[in-house]
């Protein structure tokens, strides 16, 4: 059962605007090291991070007339905690109408994203960033194939869910993936090394109050002895935040010093350009299933 702080759209005045429940927590498969993911439907961009009840809040703000598929995927489950007009309710029901075409479109485009990272890699192999295309290339194969499995794409719960899919043509490459992300190195003292390089990162890029939220994560999940799902949400949290200057993270070469230790980067020049075929072979046949299924 989920258990809101008291009041909490009251607390945050957000009694007359459209609000909604997000992230793990809509989908019940959240940890106690996780915040409360939930969207303002203001018009407004960006978000921010608020403490209400002693409980972490993260505020995201959207459109009530979003077209974004890749938006429109992570409100599939949402769950509405204002809406004084209904106009959240009738969205919402228009995106459950449309679920599996939608999640079936961002999967396929995480695929051919992919490929282009790969391919990025093996054309700029000597290039110090072609470690970094061939991580988000994997990472974003996990996600399209989480997505086809018709489960989250949330950072910290993802490889235990990959874990519990059925074992089947399409998810036999999760194998593949995970030597190439270069899970079995998550050692605690590396993952140490990883949550500070990464909350630097962030800090660099987004400027924001990310890194609590963070250094939560890496204690909770290495206090567990999840190390490999450390590596995984921290190794996502970096591919995230790639994706959003991947057209301008050349004009700033001195990145690549923190994505070394942030990313767990690799430099051999051929395990690299075996790893771009690998992964293109991979999307091309997804791809292939995804058409003929």
């Amino acid at each position: 059962m989920l258990l809101l702080p008291n009041n909490l759209v009251e607390k945050l005045s957000l009694s007359n605007i459209p609000v909604g429940l997000g992230g793990c927590k809509s989908h019940d498969i959240s940890l106690d090291c996780c915040e409360y993911d939930i969207t303002v439907f203001d018009d407004k961009i960006g978000s921010e991070l608020r403490v209400v009840d002693d409980v972490l809040v993260r505020i995201h703000h959207g459109r009530i007339d979003e077209t974004d598929l890749e938006i429109l995927q992570k409100y599939d489950s949402m769950k509405i905690l204002s809406d004084p007009s209904w106009k959240l309710l009738t969205f919402l029901s228009k995106i459950k109408e449309k679920q599996e075409k939608i999640r079936n479109s961002v999967a396929k485009n995480f695929l051919i994203q992919a490929s282009f990272f790969a391919t990025k890699a093996k054309q700029n192999i000597e290039e110090d960033f072609a470690p970094v295309w061939i991580k988000c290339s994997a990472y974003l194969i996990c996600d399209g194939l989480v997505l086809l499995n018709s489960k989250s794409c949330s950072p910290a719960h993802m490889l235990e869910t990959i874990r519990s899919l059925e074992k089947n043509k399409t998810n036999q490459y999760f194998a593949n993936l995970a030597e190439i992300l270069g899970l079995e190195r998550a050692t605690s003292s590396l993952l140490e090394r990883m949550m500070k390089s990464t909350i630097g990162f962030s800090d660099m890029i987004k400027n924001n109050s990310d890194g609590e939220i963070i250094s939560k994560k890496y204690e909770y999940l290495k206090s567990h002895s999840l190390l490999s799902d450390c590596y995984f949400y921290l190794g996502t949290l970096n591919k995230n935040i790639i994706l959003e200057i991947k057209d301008s993270i050349h004009k700033n070469p001195e990145l690549i010093h923190v994505l070394k230790t942030a990313f767990d980067l690799e430099n051999d020049k051929i395990k690299l350009q075996s790893q771009s075929v690998l992964l293109n072979k991979i999307v091309n046949e997804l791809i292939h299933i995804q058409n003929h299924a």
